[in-house]
């Protein structure tokens, strides 16, 4: 959404227990937060809960459950994005493009009924992506699972713009950049070389085992423009 829109979400639980929705790094009223028992209690199944907001600020957020051990595990969540990041004029410099050609929202999880994956899927079931050689891809990497993820992109080198949503005052190298739970950290990458390029979470034993790899692994394919 974008800054000043007016958010509302009906939640309708068909769950056989009890969820609510949580705004994981976006400005909401303390009724909206979804965090029982504190600002509202659970919603059972069967019941519905309206969320209501405004966007006040620019955010990188997640949207999941605060209710039960599993559920975030189990693939209760998704991103949340208000506003639009923009590229440093550092990056201008070096040839990146004011406006990204492409954008990209990757959730890192490692438990549950999913396990390892990306958006929900394992290896060789994850989505590859492709760029043309020039173009600037943002990526924002969310992470909703158990453990930090160091994730690589074997090319192009990749420059962090913001973490959990705020603009760094200068963007900052980084060819594997760790997201611990509940971080977000927002990367520009230019495609330089053609290719298909592995991108993948640098904890091996997270993206190779005995048959090859799987889990947290997909690819960028570049292109000739």
């Amino acid at each position: 959404v974008e800054v000043g829109d007016k958010v509302r979400i009906n939640l309708t639980n068909e769950l056989p227990t009890g969820t609510v929705i949580h705004w994981h790094g976006v400005r909401v009223p303390n009724a909206m937060d979804g965090v029982p028992p504190f600002t509202q209690p659970a919603v059972m199944p069967g019941e519905t809960f309206v969320y209501e907001f405004e966007a006040l600020e620019p955010a990188v957020g997640i949207y999941h459950s605060h209710n039960g051990a599993n559920q975030v595990l189990d693939g209760l969540f998704g991103a949340f994005t208000i506003g639009e990041m923009r590229t440093p004029p550092e990056l201008i410099d070096l040839g990146f493009a004011e406006t990204p050609d492409k954008k990209i929202n990757m959730v890192l999880n490692d438990a549950g009924v999913i396990g390892l994956s990306l958006n929900g899927k394992s290896f060789p079931a994850t989505e590859p992506y492709t760029a043309k050689v020039g173009d600037t891809v943002l990526v924002n990497y969310f992470n909703e699972g158990l453990q930090s993820h160091p994730m690589h992109l074997h090319q192009p080198m990749g420059w962090i713009i913001a973490k959990d949503g705020k603009e760094l005052l200068t963007p900052i190298p980084g060819d594997t950049v760790s997201i611990a739970p509940g971080e977000r950290y927002t990367v520009l990458y230019k495609a330089v070389d053609p290719g298909v390029w592995a991108w993948h979470c640098h904890i091996l034993s997270h993206a190779e085992g005995p048959q090859g790899m799987f889990g947290m692994v997909t690819a960028l394919i570049v292109e000739e423009a």
